[in-house]
């Protein structure tokens, strides 16, 4: 940090240097008026702290400094940095009443922390205030609203919470307002309509609720209107045709209802268009073709029906068509040709029929392509090597036939193909499979012949799915450095390569009769398939003639198998999609008492409507619905698309097992399951208070959670974790423990929920994983070991602990630990203010445990951490007296353990 002389001398020399500029009249009452101004502008500068490595190095006028502009007097008339190396980086150390000309205040993306200080209302001529894209929490200040000249007010990406004042209506001069990407709760407030000169409005991705106001639809200057990824209902107004200058337009991620109003499709101007996971229905209308300009289009996730309009295939501007996940019906136009510009194009999950036309071949910018889950027939247009800017290709869950085109080698930017769960016969072009470096699924087929081996070393590659094929042939060598196989379910035969197992596992290779390893339990042993495979030799050399017979006579009966059971196919298929529209039944459930129909849940629920829907997450809604039997359950349920996800199917099918096979009862109680392809969702007991995180970003809530019930929530979770590592064989980790996954009932007990990724250790396995988890919550470790073990539960467990505690995720001071300033950070200054620190002895002794605990398992060595065993063990002891005040106790203190010792 700066000497106190060099401060001294900064000062001197910016204040003599302005001095001189306005005559060197010292006893001037103009000269000493603008030298005081000046001289206190430097010394908040200098006490900001933000600027320390260009003071230490030469004491010039802070002018001279990076991201400081001055008027010819010498004021600050603009901040505008976006260094990230500062100390101590908080809005509070910075004095706004000492700049009366400050008009640019632009500090984005610089690492800020801390609230946003009431004193910055003091800088009445701030036109630019931008604080975008740091840490910053707590409520926006009111005094904001005295800002009244305020052109463009940016805090977007923040850590922002509370509603978003009324008083904003205030800042009449305001052209652009970003809010985006915050924590912003509540409605949008009607006087924003007030802010006639607004161009640009930015409230996406916060937690905002309610209808869009109509005051909204009379800001007739705005050019764009984001207020996507948020929780508003309601129907679009078609007030919202007023809006005709808008040229971007995203109300997507939200609950809104109702057909598209014809009013939308009116602007000439309109760029962008994006409705996307909402509950729109009806048919798009016609006058889509009028919006010349469009360039994005994103109804994805609604409940769209009717064919796609024509004039959709006229937008020749479109770069991204987004359609998928609705209902929409008939076939792709060749007029489809017409959208030369268009690099995405998603169709997915509706009920598109026909081929696959030619014409789309020629949409060669093409980088994503994605018409899954389908009724398209026919073969893959030759054509495709056209799309030599192809990233994604993805045509499975349709009815095509015909052979993988070798044309696709071509596809040279191909990062994953996707043509499951089609019908697609012949062999396996080897150039093309192993041409696509990351993703390949070809399962579920009618592809014949051997593996090829293909050259070279692949171990660039990540994913290659080929089971439920007619494979044959051995596994070749060339394929174990693949990360995720699945060879399963063909007539695979002979010794699995020894390296197979490095990232592959028994379910890899399941139905595969003839396959043999030496390594791994549950196949036969290769010596024995050996024998018994010479055995097999002999015997045929012997019998050619009688087996020669034999498989006519097989082939005879065969062929009129196939004629019976194809027969009967078609009567089962059409009694299977009728069956669905009349009978809930069809759908099998398990469920732990029996009584849970699936029948019952369509009923409770009427068939999932919005109205039951109390949460959304990434791939899923949750629902609460009451049984006839009175049961009041949560219901989640995967979206549609989702749910043929593998990664999501995968995890939700986890998620089901996991919670089927454990009882305690700090853990969620799973009711029953749907693991039906048409649909998936599981049965919860319902929580009433929802996350521990949402409680503890409530602050009414969050005042209710007194430090004996925080108390108690922590030692339920320590002990669901105890449970799931040393009572359960083999031992669970949860792998993604934090706040948001802490359910809390009407008694504040805590319920271990969301399993998704949990997974099961094997001692006789090197149990190595990819990254997973939330951000902020994961043990450092995993980052270059990927190696998971239980003591990774215990570094998530110990920031819960802390966020418990602090009111807040403890990121900030996580970070300080290893450095010598928590020495000086009291136990008292981190408790959240929001309780009262003045707290009983018994609760003292818990507070002061709780943390010690905590910071035992930051250790950034996993084998210093206890283990969950031991963290709940030591929670049942009753503590001596606190050997000082608990006021006097330093965070130092605990990380040393000098008030109380856990044993490892």
């Amino acid at each position: 940090m700066p000497s106190s002389v060099s401060i001294s001398l900064v000062i001197l020399v910016w204040t003599t240097t302005v001095i001189t500029h306005v005559g060197g009249a010292n006893t001037s009452t103009v000269a000493k008026s603008q030298s005081s101004s000046l001289h206190q502008e430097a010394e908040a500068l200098i006490h900001a702290q933000w600027w320390w490595w260009r003071y230490e190095e030469s004491p010039s006028s802070p002018c001279e400094w990076y991201g400081i502009v001055c008027n010819d007097g010498g004021s600050v008339i603009e901040i505008n940095v976006s260094r990230t190396d500062w100390y101590d980086a908080q809005l509070r150390n910075f004095n706004f009443s000492s700049f009366p000309n400050l008009v640019r205040f632009k500090l984005a993306g610089v690492g800020l922390y801390g609230s946003i200080p009431p004193e910055i209302g003091s800088v009445s001529k701030l036109t630019h205030l931008n604080l975008s894209g740091n840490s910053l929490s707590g409520e926006l200040p009111l005094s904001l609203a005295k800002l009244t000249q305020l052109e463009k007010l940016d805090i977007s990406f923040n850590q922002m919470s509370g509603p978003i004042p009324l008083q904003l209506g205030n800042l009449r001069s305001l052209v652009e307002l970003h809010l985006g990407g915050n924590f912003f709760n509540g409605t949008i407030p009607s006087t924003l309509g007030l802010l006639t000169s607004l161009s640009h409005l930015d409230l996406h991705s916060n937690q905002i609720n309610g209808t869009i106001p109509s005051e909204i639809y009379n800001l007739k200057n705005l050019m764009v209107l984001h207020l996507g990824t948020n929780n508003l209902f309601g129907p679009i107004s078609s007030k919202i045709g007023n809006l005709k200058n808008v040229v971007s337009l995203n109300l997507s991620h939200n609950l809104l209802i109702g057909p598209l109003p014809h009013t939308l499709v009116c602007w000439t101007n309109l760029n962008l268009l994006s409705l996307a996971s909402n509950q729109i229905n009806g048919s798009i209308p016609l006058e889509i073709g009028e919006l010349r300009e469009l360039r994005h289009l994103d109804l994805y996730n609604n409940s769209l029906t009717g064919s796609i309009p024509l004039e959709i295939w006229n937008l020749t501007k479109l770069v991204f068509l987004d359609l998928g996940l609705n209902n929409l019906i008939g076939s792709i136009p060749l007029e489809i040709r017409n959208l030369t510009k268009l690099e995405f194009l998603d169709l997915s999950s509706n009920y598109i029929s026909g081929i696959i036309p030619e014409e789309l071949t020629q949409l060669t910018p093409l980088q994503y392509l994605n018409l899954s889950f389908n009724i398209l027939f026919g073969e893959i247009p030759q054509d495709v090597k056209n799309f030599s800017s192809l990233f994604v290709l993805d045509l499975s869950h349709n009815n095509l036939t015909g052979s993988i085109p070798m044309q696709l080698v071509y596809c040279y930017s191909l990062k994953q193909l996707v043509l499951s769960y089609n019908q697609l016969h012949g062999g396996l072009p080897f150039q093309v499979i192993y041409n696509v470096p990351a993703f390949v699924d070809l399962s579920h087929n009618l592809l014949i012949g051997n593996i090829p081996p293909g050259p070279g070393d692949y171990s660039f590659f990540r994913h290659l799915d080929l089971s439920f094929n007619n494979l044959t042939g051995t596994i070749p060598e060339s394929l174990v450095y693949l990360c995720q196989l699945n060879m399963s379910y063909n007539s695979l035969e002979g010794q699995i390569p020894d390296n197979f197992w490095r990232y592959n596992t028994l379910e890899s290779v399941m139905g595969n009769k003839d396959l043999c390893s030496d390594q791994i339990s549950g196949l036969p042993h290769c010596v024995q398939s050996s024998l018994i495979i010479i055995r097999s030799t002999k015997i045929k050399k012997l019998n050619d003639t009688k087996i020669i017979v034999l498989i006519i006579v097989t082939l005879g009966f065969f062929l009129l198998g196939i004629v019976f059971l194809s027969r009967h196919k078609i009567v089962r298929n059409t009694e299977h999609e009728s069956k669905p529209m009349k009978n809930g039944d069809l759908f099998s459930i398990w469920n732990y008492d029996g009584n849970i129909a699936f029948k019952d849940i369509i009923t409770a629920t009427e068939d999932f409507d919005i109205r039951y829907c109390i949460g959304t997450g990434g791939y899923g809604s949750v629902y609460k619905a009451t049984l006839p039997s009175g049961r009041v359950i949560a219901l989640k349920k995967l979206h549609r698309l989702e749910s043929e996800e593998p990664a999501f199917d995968k995890s939700f099918r986890n998620e089901a097992k996991v919670l089927s096979e454990v009882r305690h009862r700090n853990i969620v109680k799973l009711y029953g399951f749907c693991l039906h392809k048409r649909c998936m969702f599981l049965i919860y007991e319902y929580i009433e208070r929802g996350s521990l995180l949402y409680v503890l970003s409530n602050d009414v809530e969050a005042k209710e959670l007194n430090w004996k019930k925080r108390v108690n929530i922590i030692k339920g979770i320590a002990n669901a974790l105890s449970y799931l590592h040393h009572d359960c064989i083999p031992t669970i980790v949860h792998r993604d423990l934090t706040t948001n996954n802490i359910l809390l009932n009407s008694k504040f007990e805590a319920f271990v929920a969301d399993f998704g990724i949990a997974r099961p250790l094997n001692p006789n396995s090197s149990n190595l994983t990819t990254l997973a988890g939330t951000y902020g919550y994961i043990a450092p470790e995993l980052a270059y070991t990927m190696v998971v073990n239980e003591k990774c539960d215990v570094y998530s467990f110990s920031v819960v602990v802390l966020e418990t505690i602090m009111g807040r995720h403890p990121g900030e001071l996580i970070s300080s630990l290893a450095s010598s300033s928590t020495q000086h950070i009291m136990l008292k200054d981190v408790l959240d203010p929001r309780l009262s620190p003045h707290i009983n002895q018994t609760i003292a002794q818990s507070v002061v445990l709780l943390v010690t605990l905590a910071l035992a398992g930051l250790c950034s060595n996993p084998k210093s951490r206890p283990t969950m065993k031991q963290v709940s063990q030591e929670l049942s002891i009753l503590r001596s007296q606190l050997p000082k005040p608990f006021v006097e106790i330093s965070m130092r203190q605990l990380m040393n353990q000098e008030i109380y010792v856990i044993e490892k």
